[in-house]
């Protein structure tokens, strides 16, 4: 029997509101879960339990009133450590903010909270979001649901890794090299990257600045979706979120329920690389044998890639300028309190000039106008989520990739930041296992604005791979976890390695 932690978010809503599920009991089942499996991986990292417990049983009243219900309405969520929450302790995760607690939640976690949902906890994450692998000096590693001893990725790993196993049916995330995508793809579930500024965010410290972004995580497409419906909005703090004056340009009608789409309408180009991402040999063979049973579903499928030349410099100057904003103080006032992926990206950008800089900015310019010029002949584009297989989360980035070196302890994500750089919308989907049994993720990319077209292409691949066990979103052993000796006894845990 189905326990009420594994209902999809659009089911428990649906049975919330025809009084079939208390909105206490779902979340009752979600910490059940959440103390049973998480000693194995880590990824509820500071709890919310006592006041969830009181919002679950407000929502119950709510219910039993027939009080008009938020769409969010006793669905709890989890929620990354970068995102302030009031009243719960949000560490970025670094020993610097070890002990602080917000007045007040952010827009996004404020809005989701408006439309009703529950707040159980917070979910780990690298310091401050660098690297992608999830973990730090204040709360340690989180491992792979499928095999604790591996990367769950991120650095919306803890996000990826409650939804996979059922601690909670919505999580939030936030990207800018892959960070929603790349857990996705390494747990077996749904993460989405919008259009920068789709999800207010006043928190970034460079308004104009379009490489990181909020979003929403979940275990199927229509989840997602309706988590993404509450998060879009046109808030005015945050400058990326470009509106119309006098009108609504983000509604929920737009992304939720994810339009019909007929594929076999659709032209898609396939690339395994972008043409430049150090691709696994064993991620290409897998992409290619996954993407051979659904390529016959659109009209017109090629091998292409948009001309990507300049994409790892571009990244790697512009990531740098974010990190000087942000993080320059800190390395400089308290080295020792930092760890070394942050340190590294502030001394890069300290490296570089103004004339860099603007170089970079040019040729971002330049690779966006050759993505729209490609766009004209495709639809959609499809590619592997990731460049690898999960690997060792005591190994802090993968320093090789097929034998040849990564160029710094980001390069391996460059199929997710090629799409970072030029601001399209993207998506990783879940398609059933690699070769040593893994999660595999396909990375779906929209054209400029395609966010509604990105959900709906996913949703669309998502209804054809229902019922085939080479494509199927793959499920932990929860048997497995509820027993493994927990995480936080293995060496390396706590800390950078």
């Amino acid at each position: 029997m189905t326990e009420a932690c594994e209902l999809s978010a659009v089911d428990a809503r649906r049975l919330i509101g025809a009084k079939r599920l208390a909105p206490s009991e779902l979340v009752e089942s979600c910490i059940a879960r959440i103390e049973a499996v998480d000693p194995a991986v880590n990824a509820m990292v500071a709890r919310d339990f006592d006041r969830a417990r009181v919002a679950a049983r407000a929502a119950d009243d709510a219910v039993a009133r027939g009080d008009a219900l938020g769409p969010l309405h006793g669905l709890p969520i989890g929620v990354k450590d970068l995102e302030e929450t009031a009243g719960l302790r949000t560490t970025f995760g670094s020993t610097l903010f070890r002990d602080n607690v917000p007045a007040a939640d952010q827009h996004s976690i404020a809005a989701l909270r408006a439309a009703g949902a529950i707040v159980l906890g917070k979910t780990n994450t690298p310091e401050f979001g660098a690297g992608a692998n999830t973990r730090n000096a204040v709360y340690g590693a989180t491992g792979n649901p499928f095999d604790p001893t591996k990367s769950a990725a991120g650095s919306s790993g803890g996000s990826a890794v409650a939804l996979a196993t059922g601690m909670v049916p919505l999580a939030t995330g936030s990207d800018t090299g892959g960070s929603l995508r790349n857990p996705a793809a390494f747990c077996g579930i749904v993460g989405f990257r919008p259009t920068p500024g789709f999800v207010p965010n006043e928190k970034r410290g460079l308004g104009w600045y379009p490489l990181p972004v909020l979003g929403p995580m979940a275990r199927n497409v229509a989840d997602l979706a309706l988590m993404a419906s509450v998060m879009a909005s046109d808030d005015g703090a945050d400058p990326l979120a470009s509106t119309i004056a006098g009108r609504e340009v983000r509604r929920p009608g737009d992304v939720f329920p994810p339009a019909e789409c007929d594929l076999s309408r659709l032209r898609a180009a396939f690339t395994a690389d972008f043409g430049f991402a150090p691709t696994e040999r064993h991620i290409a063979s897998v992409f290619a044998e996954k993407t051979a049973l659904f390529r016959g579903a659109f009209a017109r499928t090629e091998d292409a890639t948009p001309d990507c030349a300049g994409t790892d410099e571009t990244f790697e100057i512009l990531r740098a300028v974010g990190f000087l904003s942000a993080h320059l103080a800190k390395v400089r006032d308290r080295p020792d309190a930092v760890g070394p992926n942050v340190r590294a990206n502030v001394d890069e950008g300290l490296r570089y000039t103004a004339a860099d800089v603007a170089r970079a900015m040019t040729v971002q310019t330049t690779l966006y106008r050759r993505w729209q010029a490609f766009f004209t002949r495709f639809d959609v584009i499809i590619t592997p989520s990731i460049t690898i297989s999960p690997r060792s989360w005591r190994e802090l980035y993968p320093a090789e990739i097929d034998g040849t070196p990564t160029r710094s302890y980001f390069h391996w994500l460059a199929l997710a930041y090629a799409v970072t750089v030029v601001g399209h919308p993207a998506l990783s989907l879940p398609m059933g296992t690699d070769r040593h049994g893994m999660p595999f993720g396909v990375q779906i990319v929209g054209p400029r604005g395609g966010d509604a077209q990105v959900l709906a292409v996913a949703a669309a691949l998502e209804r054809f791979a229902a019922g085939d066990a080479r494509l199927a979103r793959p499920v932990p052993d929860l048997g497995a976890l509820r027993v493994a000796a927990p995480i936080a006894g293995m060496e390396g845990f706590l800390g950078f390695g």
